[in-house]
């Protein structure tokens, strides 16, 4: 078997995950890394001593031997350093998301992907947690086909990261971007449909109002419920709390339809679980059918090595067993740049929503 090679520009906290899943992978290997920031290389290189440090982002894309590229950088980056990659070295790209943070870089991305000439897959690795996996494949089955969507994340606050980027709309995209453009992609990968309008209500509620960064104060979201109307006639609900790290569950998404109801239940990263509460939860998925047969749970676990890699229940090692697979098979990526950039879109209204008080239409 040929070992992948990849290179990996941005090793914070997300690239260090994903450092720790590649090393999980068979014939997969890690050739070299960029990351500014000291501390974060050198916690990079503890993970893979093998992998070659490189000066700057384009002394790695100058290398030669790299089968696959991986940007795990700053939102704020994302768009720039995609444009770089697609002139100098336009291999297969995994890309974290959100793929891009001003409407204005739309049209960047989307130019960018009319002419590159490998496949590019965001990663959107909420689809790939196991539970998420079980819900999207019954859900057509248990519902009759969804009508109602609900995605409730009640979770701990953004955890710091180098130069405090995450405090601050302008590098993030703000809440509803950077941080549930999962969920909105999620909607509409379970509902198989597109959004026609957004209304949303958000704020900041209790987190990162004491702080300070150079005489700034972060404005950051914490709460929103944000509601979708898709042009199916299904209809979506995201409640996300950043203020409420006791839940028993982080993610909890539920569907009904003609026919029943699903959900999927998806305890959060053990390392942030109360130890006086015992052992964390198994994920679940509960399917509940309308005639009176009672509800019918299974529980689904994830390999606890899995489970240690990373914060996502799992997903980004799935993630990458698929892309991996892409790499060295061909083939197009799950998780399309269309995707990505309808995430984006559709957490851009909701923020405009929000800030606005009036419902947003979407294209």
């Amino acid at each position: 078997m040929q070992v992948i090679n990849y290179g990996i520009i941005g090793c914070g906290m997300m690239g260090q995950e994903h450092l720790r899943n590649i090393a999980l992978l068979k014939g997969a290997r890690v050739a070299a890394t960029y990351e500014p920031d000291d501390i974060m290389a050198q916690a990079a290189k503890a993970i893979a001593p093998g992998a070659e440090m490189m000066n700057s982002a384009w002394d790695l894309l100058a290398r030669d031997d790299l089968d696959c590229l991986l940007v795990a950088s700053p939102n704020y980056l994302h768009v720039s350093q995609l444009e770089e990659i697609a002139a100098r070295n336009p291999l297969p790209l995994l890309i974290e998301k959100p793929l891009f943070t001003d409407p204005e870089d739309a049209a960047r991305v989307q130019a960018i992907g009319d002419s590159y000439a490998a496949p590019i897959w965001v990663a959107m690795e909420y689809r790939y947690m196991p539970p998420v996996q079980t819900f999207v494949e019954q859900v057509q089955a248990a519902t009759g086909g969804p009508r109602m969507l609900t995605i409730r994340e009640h979770r701990f606050p953004f955890l710091p990261k180098v130069g405090d980027w995450n405090r601050f709309n302008r590098y993030t995209g703000g809440t509803l971007v950077e941080k549930c453009c999962h969920f909105f992609d999620l909607m509409r990968l379970i509902l198989r449909a597109e959004p026609v309008r957004v209304m949303a209500s958000a704020g900041q509620e209790v987190n990162h109002l004491s702080e300070t960064y150079d005489g700034e104060t972060p404005d950051i979201w914490d709460t929103a419920y944000v509601i979708v109307d898709f042009d199916s006639g299904a209809r979506a609900m995201l409640e996300l709390c950043m203020y409420a790290e006791g839940a028993r569950f982080q993610e909890e998404i539920s569907a009904v339809g003609p026919t029943g109801k699903i959900e999927a239940l998806v305890p959060g990263p053990g390392r942030f679980w109360p130890t006086h509460l015992g052992t964390p939860p198994v994920p679940q998925v509960i399917v509940s059918p309308r005639q009176p047969k009672g509800p019918q749970a299974v529980d689904i676990p994830v390999d606890p090595t899995i489970l240690d890699a990373g914060d996502h229940n799992g997903s980004t090692f799935y993630q990458h067993v698929r892309f991996l697979d892409v790499v060295r098979n061909g083939g197009a990526p799950e998780v399309t740049l269309r995707d990505g950039a309808r995430a984006v879109e559709m957490g851009m209204a909701a923020q405009q929503s929000a800030r606005e008080g009036i419902a947003i239409a979407v294209k």
